[in-house]
């Protein structure tokens, strides 16, 4: 198998289920940071010794792709997605709201803003909710220029970066400095 197709050497990439656009597009500026967030959430699962966390961070990394395909779907095949595989859902929403309300029953959030950066898993967690929160805002600009975004998808990115600043705090134990004195 060849990594390289030559494709994309006019500066063009393709889409989901066919078409190509320009690597400089909106849409392709969104996805790359759905990819930066997967990638950072790699960092953060690489330095984790909590094995339940990791796994947290795993599942969130695979329906980023999930997010990713949803996204960069060419718009006239979208009624190819799949529930769950390469459409946002509704459930996919709620699973999160419930992981973070869960996290939180556990152990609530201090009412400081906390510097981060007390430990590696923390740290490039709040780096990871930092790439998924430029990734909606991407994806908001998209949907404001008159692109279709599904709002399922919207709702999925706000809900992942509230539970990623969640999961950073958990990883950080109550060990984080407040942002004053």
């Amino acid at each position: 198998m060849r990594v390289y197709t030559r494709a994309g050497d006019d500066g063009s990439t393709g889409m989901f289920l066919g078409g190509r656009v320009s690597k400089a597009d909106a849409l392709m500026e969104a996805c790359g940071d759905i990819d930066e967030a997967v990638s950072v959430l790699g960092v953060a699962r690489a330095s984790c010794h909590d094995a339940a966390l990791a796994s947290e961070i795993l599942g969130r990394q695979r329906e980023l792709f999930v997010v990713a395909a949803d996204l960069a779907t060419n718009p006239r095949h979208r009624d190819r997605l799949e529930a769950g595989i390469s459409l946002v859902t509704q459930e996919m929403v709620d699973a999160i709201e419930r992981a973070i309300d869960d996290r939180l029953a556990a152990r609530p959030l201090r009412p400081v803003f906390v510097v981060p950066g007390t430990g590696g898993t923390s740290a490039a967690l709040d780096h990871a909710r930092t790439v998924v929160r430029r990734a909606e805002r991407r994806v908001v600009a998209l949907q404001d220029a008159g692109q279709r975004v599904s709002p399922e998808l919207l709702r999925y990115l706000n809900r992942l970066s509230d539970l990623v600043f969640v999961l950073a705090r958990h990883a950080a134990d109550d060990d984080e400095p407040p942002s004053h004195d």
